[in-house]
């Protein structure tokens, strides 16, 4: 996809697409100033861990997955029992779609989203699909924040500032998944349900094995 820019922050250009102005109007109308904030965050640390790594991304994708990873935390997922990924990561691919953009591009977004709990398995993929997990380690988790410049840091949190963040991501962390505790499993949103919900049960690999229908 080719492009024009008129934005950027830490020397990273926001696309100046059509689907780029879509997707910023519709997230923003949809999620709190913290998700939003997080969300742009994500981008700019995807795309700076993508240079210092090497990678090529189609910046657009790369927006969209970033911009859309976590609205399944949103109250309009409250009655969803699927992993909160999987719902942000339907949510891109009909908004992609509905927008004439191809299903293998659709796909790789989707991917992006969906995988961007799940560690150690996105970086073998395409740096569309990569890069969200890398920006949403940067921004949560601190990884990989070392290896970025203090300046390039100073300017991303100037323009997308993360006041509290650590808490209040926690609470939407517990909000956006506690009514839907199966969904947790292998994921790393069941530690999160573990400190903050007194109702939690973790289901135990080990115990599924041993308790299931086969007699031995």
């Amino acid at each position: 996809m080719t492009n024009t820019s008129i934005e950027s922050v830490a020397d990273i250009v926001i696309p100046d697409t059509q689907l780029v102005r879509d997707v910023t109007e519709y997230i923003r109308d949809a999620e709190s100033d913290l998700l939003f904030d997080h969300s742009r965050r994500v981008f700019l640390f995807g795309a700076l861990q993508g240079r210092r790594r090497g990678l090529q991304p189609d910046l657009e994708l790369l927006y969209v997955g970033a911009m859309f990873h976590d609205i399944g935390l949103t109250e309009r997922y409250r009655d969803s029992q699927l992993r909160f990924e999987v719902d942000g990561a339907n949510a891109a691919r009909e908004f992609l779609l509905a927008r004439g953009v191809d299903e293998a591009d659709a796909r790789k977004v989707w991917l992006g989203i969906a995988l961007h709990t799940t560690p150690s398995v996105p970086e073998f993929l395409e740096p569309e699909i990569a890069l969200v997990t890398a920006g949403v380690e940067t921004d949560v988790l601190g990884i990989g924040r070392d290896d970025l410049s203090a300046e390039a840091l100073a300017a991303v949190t100037a323009a997308h500032p993360r006041p509290d963040f650590k808490r209040q991501i926690l609470q939407a962390f517990t909000d956006g998944n506690k009514h839907r505790p199966r969904s947790t499993f292998g994921n790393v949103n069941a530690d999160v349900l573990e400190h903050y919900d007194p109702s939690f049960v973790r289901d135990d690999f080990v115990q599924i094995i041993l308790d299931n229908g086969w007699p031995e």
